[in-house]
Protein backbone atom coordinates (compact mmCIF):
# COMPACT_ATOMS: atom_id res chain seq x y z
CA UNK A 1 0.00 0.00 0.00
CA UNK A 2 1.21 3.37 -0.34
CA UNK A 3 0.13 6.84 -0.36
CA UNK A 4 2.29 9.73 -1.63
CA UNK A 5 2.66 12.55 -3.89
CA UNK A 6 4.29 12.55 -7.03
CA UNK A 7 6.70 15.73 -6.73
CA UNK A 8 8.41 13.58 -3.75
CA UNK A 9 9.48 11.13 -6.24
CA UNK A 10 12.99 11.72 -7.65
CA UNK A 11 12.99 11.64 -11.69
CA UNK A 12 15.22 9.83 -14.19
CA UNK A 13 16.52 11.86 -16.92
CA UNK A 14 16.58 9.33 -19.81
CA UNK A 15 19.14 9.95 -22.74
CA UNK A 16 19.37 9.02 -26.22
CA UNK A 17 19.95 9.38 -29.53
CA UNK A 18 15.83 8.70 -29.85
CA UNK A 19 14.90 11.10 -27.52
CA UNK A 20 15.22 14.79 -26.01
CA UNK A 21 14.32 16.28 -22.59
CA UNK A 22 12.71 13.46 -20.83
CA UNK A 23 12.21 12.32 -17.84
CA UNK A 24 10.80 9.28 -15.94
CA UNK A 25 9.71 9.07 -12.48
CA UNK A 26 8.20 5.67 -11.31
CA UNK A 27 5.27 5.93 -8.81
CA UNK A 28 3.69 2.42 -8.43
CA UNK A 29 5.42 -0.71 -9.27
CA UNK A 30 5.48 -4.34 -7.97
CA UNK A 31 7.53 -2.89 -5.22
CA UNK A 32 4.60 -0.96 -4.12
CA UNK A 33 2.76 -4.11 -4.02
CA UNK A 34 0.91 -3.84 -7.77
CA UNK A 35 2.02 -7.23 -9.66
CA UNK A 36 2.57 -7.27 -12.97
CA UNK A 37 2.12 -3.59 -13.73
CA UNK A 38 4.12 0.35 -13.34
CA UNK A 39 2.60 3.24 -13.23
CA UNK A 40 5.21 6.01 -14.12
CA UNK A 41 5.11 10.17 -15.41
CA UNK A 42 6.66 10.76 -18.30
CA UNK A 43 8.01 14.83 -18.22
CA UNK A 44 8.69 15.71 -21.66
CA UNK A 45 10.81 19.70 -21.41
CA UNK A 46 10.14 22.24 -24.25
CA UNK A 47 10.94 20.34 -27.84
CA UNK A 48 10.99 17.13 -25.99
CA UNK A 49 10.00 13.52 -27.58
CA UNK A 50 9.91 9.86 -26.46
CA UNK A 51 11.75 7.46 -29.36
CA UNK A 52 9.62 6.20 -31.79
CA UNK A 53 9.22 2.44 -31.36
CA UNK A 54 7.17 -0.45 -30.73
CA UNK A 55 7.11 -3.61 -27.86
CA UNK A 56 4.65 -6.02 -27.75
CA UNK A 57 2.89 -4.91 -24.55
CA UNK A 58 0.24 -2.53 -24.47
CA UNK A 59 -0.35 1.10 -22.55
CA UNK A 60 -2.71 3.41 -21.30
CA UNK A 61 -1.49 6.93 -21.40
CA UNK A 62 -3.49 10.44 -19.52
CA UNK A 63 -2.13 13.36 -20.03
CA UNK A 64 -1.34 15.46 -17.31
CA UNK A 65 -0.16 19.00 -18.26
CA UNK A 66 0.46 20.56 -21.15
CA UNK A 67 -0.14 20.17 -25.26
CA UNK A 68 1.60 17.60 -27.70
CA UNK A 69 1.41 15.20 -30.42
CA UNK A 70 1.42 11.23 -29.90
CA UNK A 71 2.19 9.50 -33.22
CA UNK A 72 0.43 6.48 -33.25
CA UNK A 73 0.37 3.98 -36.18
CA UNK A 74 0.65 6.48 -38.79
CA UNK A 75 -1.40 9.01 -37.59
CA UNK A 76 -0.70 12.33 -35.43
CA UNK A 77 -3.14 13.06 -32.89
CA UNK A 78 -3.38 16.49 -30.30
CA UNK A 79 -3.59 15.77 -27.17
CA UNK A 80 -3.63 17.56 -24.38
CA UNK A 81 -4.66 18.04 -20.54
CA UNK A 82 -7.10 15.51 -19.70
CA UNK A 83 -6.46 13.71 -23.01
CA UNK A 84 -6.05 9.94 -22.99
CA UNK A 85 -5.16 7.02 -24.99
CA UNK A 86 -4.67 3.37 -24.92
CA UNK A 87 -1.63 2.13 -27.34
CA UNK A 88 -1.99 -1.26 -28.36
CA UNK A 89 1.40 -3.28 -28.57
CA UNK A 90 3.55 -3.81 -31.81
CA UNK A 91 1.83 -0.17 -33.07
CA UNK A 92 4.89 2.39 -33.35
CA UNK A 93 4.36 5.13 -31.41
CA UNK A 94 5.85 8.46 -30.20
CA UNK A 95 4.89 11.25 -27.92
CA UNK A 96 6.34 14.57 -28.80
CA UNK A 97 6.04 18.14 -26.70
CA UNK A 98 4.31 20.30 -29.09
CA UNK A 99 3.98 23.82 -26.32
CA UNK A 100 6.29 26.15 -24.88
CA UNK A 101 5.20 24.48 -21.11
CA UNK A 102 6.22 21.41 -19.74
CA UNK A 103 4.29 18.44 -21.16
CA UNK A 104 3.43 15.16 -18.64
CA UNK A 105 2.00 12.27 -18.73
CA UNK A 106 1.03 9.04 -16.56
CA UNK A 107 2.13 6.26 -18.70
CA UNK A 108 0.98 2.63 -17.21
CA UNK A 109 2.18 -0.57 -19.03
CA UNK A 110 2.89 -4.52 -17.62
CA UNK A 111 6.04 -5.20 -15.22
CA UNK A 112 8.11 -5.80 -18.57
CA UNK A 113 7.40 -3.02 -20.44
CA UNK A 114 9.18 -0.67 -17.41
CA UNK A 115 12.71 -0.15 -18.99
Amino acid sequence: MIVAHERDVQGLKLEGDSLRNVSKKVLISPKEGWEGNVMRVFELGFDGYTPKHSHSWPHINYILKGKGILHLDGVDHEVEEGSYAYVPGNKIHQFLNRGTELFSMICIVPEEGDL
